[in-house]
């Protein structure tokens, strides 16, 4: 998107905005019309107070005319008064309209690319970007009107003293101003990638905080510090070129605002020569340094630094931007947590599992990357989860662990290869609702506002029995939470619930949805290990096939076979014999023997 584009679009939602605020723009403008009054008269006081008082050897007159000049002080104070309290009028719906606009465009990005939703900058733009917005916006409105009503006084004032003045005045203010307008669509492109670089910079350092242990233990620490070593250095970079365009700012800002005094004064001997009073020369230099001059320096300040500022996060207001980087992803089923936001190190790998007679689910050849020209996450992978069958994931964070229960899901198709569900495509399930052949969980448990019996029977397609509530309850251990929410039709308030509490509503409600695959990401990371073992072991029993990302090594001991991820390659098998064939899993079992 160019920035002629951004300034297009920006301009024409300002002009909607303002046009809806018509009658808070006329009463600025009146107020305003008090500081050109002030303006005017002192400078033109000034004059007469010369010409016409102490020159003339009048000091009462001269008294007289300052007296004016005090008097139009107190209309400029008297007239910022009105302004201050009119422009909360104008910026406080500006705050709210952007509000509303990013929690909508977080809800939509959420909805259309669920595997990236915490990596769409919501949040700094419902915070930071739109608290830079407000305050830019004021700085703006104040500046620029001040600036306008202080010019047309001080040019009226100097046009009704000797309109030869402004012969002097304006030529070498336009070439300043005309100098200085010139650096802002620059400016404005550089602050633009110097915003997406900070929020790429902040998204990549959180999730690098996050697995830091697992990083470091897979000797990836030199190649995710080079990631992170790259936006650094390109901030660097980009923040010099800001430097070096508000350097060629400055120096429009020193033509437009002290060559006019400049020139005011190598022309006095020739101004005074041909007729101009002392007090018109006096009431000139006036008219410049004391207000014309000091709100031009304030304008072309504020629009340097806040105007570009303020294009740039307005730009990323009116149009949804996906995160940077992503590419874009499909739908998750209506009424399905989502997955959480996850970005994986590439690393090939290849399994061979053995087919067994009856499959809940195969990969044949999948292959998937985040990007068209980002190394494989899923590189050529076969796998065959057999009916009935306990499967385990086990690998550092951010591996894939995550991509491979998406793909199952159907929530991420991939770039090569085939997924299936029971012998049908993986995303070719029902096109509105939940696909009945699967029942997702992510680490993030999803607990509505309502009873605890639509909690526990959100994931079933009829109502739930007294009895099989009871039993699923009784299954997962779960008869004192239930109890303590006040039985299966008290309401519940998902905010006074913590998150093992949340988790283990959601694992009830995994245990009633008929769906034959069932698959667990970390969905059970808030439980303390016996509670965990107790819901994995119910849900081993039920029927179908369940597949497990681990979040303990304890899950790998209960479950049938345990499929390792370790960033190169993928190594199957049971929890007795895969020590002796890889390496990380041997590591990871000795950690967890030390530790119980």
């Amino acid at each position: 998107m160019s920035e002629y584009d951004a300034w297009r679009r920006v301009g024409a939602e300002g002009r909607r905005f303002l046009r809806g605020r018509a009658r808070t723009l006329g009463t600025l403008a009146l107020w305003s019309l008090l500081e050109s009054a002030h303006t005017f008269l002192g400078g033109y006081a000034v004059a007469r107070a010369l010409d016409d008082g102490f020159l003339a050897a009048r000091p009462g007159t001269g008294v007289g005319w300052l007296a004016v000049a005090a008097a139009g002080a107190l209309l400029g104070g008297l007239a910022l008064r009105g302004v201050f309290a009119g422009l909360a009028d104008l910026v406080e719906p500006l705050r709210d309209g952007l509000v509303r606009r990013a929690v909508r465009q977080a809800l939509e990005h959420a909805q259309a690319d669920p595997a990236r939703a915490a990596r769409s900058g919501a949040v700094s733009r419902l915070t930071q970007q739109t608290e830079m917005a407000r305050d830019s916006f004021a700085g703006l409105v104040l500046v620029a009107r001040s600036f306008v009503f202080t010019a047309a006084g001080a040019l009226a004032g100097m046009a009704a003293l000797a309109p030869v003045l402004l012969l002097f005045v304006l030529p070498p203010l336009v070439l300043g101003t005309a100098g200085f307008l010139l650096t802002l669509r620059p400016m404005a492109r550089v602050q633009r990638r110097v915003l997406d670089t900070d929020e790429a910079l902040a998204a990549r350092a959180g999730e690098l905080a996050a697995g830091l242990r697992d990083v470091v233990a897979c000797g990836g620490g030199a190649e995710a510090g080079g990631r992170l070593e790259g936006l650094i250095a390109g901030q660097e970079r980009l923040t010099r070129q800001l430097a070096r365009w508000a350097a060629l700012r400055t120096l429009t800002l020193g033509v437009a605002g002290r060559l006019p005094v400049v020139v005011l004064l190598l022309g006095a001997p020739w101004l005074i020569g041909h007729g101009l009073s002392a007090g018109a020369l006096a009431a000139a230099l006036t008219y410049l340094v004391q207000s014309l001059l000091p709100a031009l320096d304030a304008l072309m300040s504020a629009m340097g630094s806040a105007g570009t500022r303020l294009l740039v996060v307005l730009d990323r207001f009116c149009l949804p931007r996906p995160a940077q980087g992503a590419e874009p992803a499909p739908h998750a089923p209506a009424g399905r947590p989502s997955l959480p936001s996850v970005e994986e190190p590439p690393g090939a790998r290849r399994v061979l599992v053995t087919r067994g007679p009856v499959l809940a689910a195969e990969l044949r050849a999948v292959c998937f990357a985040y990007g068209p020209h980002a190394r494989p996450v899923i590189d050529d992978l076969d796998l065959d989860l057999r009916e009935g069958e306990h499967l385990a994931v086990v690998g550092p964070s951010g591996i894939g662990k995550s991509t491979l229960t998406a793909l199952l899901a159907g929530l991420l198709p991939p770039d090569r290869g085939t997924v299936l569900l029971g012998g049908a495509p993986a995303r070719g399930g029902p096109a509105r609702g939940p696909d009945p052949r699967r029942t997702l969980l992510p680490q993030q448990a999803y607990v509505f506002t309502g009873s605890v019996r639509e909690n526990l029977g959100h994931l079933s397609p009829g109502p739930v029995s007294d009895e099989r509530l009871r039993h699923a309850v009784a299954a997962l251990g779960i008869d004192g939470l239930v109890d303590r929410l006040g039985g299966p039709d008290a309401p519940i308030d998902p905010a006074a619930l913590s998150q093992g509490e949340r988790q283990q509503l959601a694992l009830a409600a995994a245990y009633l949805s008929p769906a034959p695959l069932l698959l667990l990401d970390e969905a059970t990371c808030h439980l303390d290990p016996q509670t965990e073992e107790r819901a994995e072991r119910a849900l081993a029993r039920r029927p179908g096939t369940l597949v497990v990302v681990a979040h303990r090594i304890s899950s790998a001991v209960r479950a049938d076979r345990v499929l390792v991820l370790d960033g190169t390659r993928a190594v199957h098998g049971t929890h007795g014999d895969l020590p002796a064939r890889s390496p990380l899993y041997r590591e990871l079992v000795g950690m967890w023997t030390a530790e119980g």
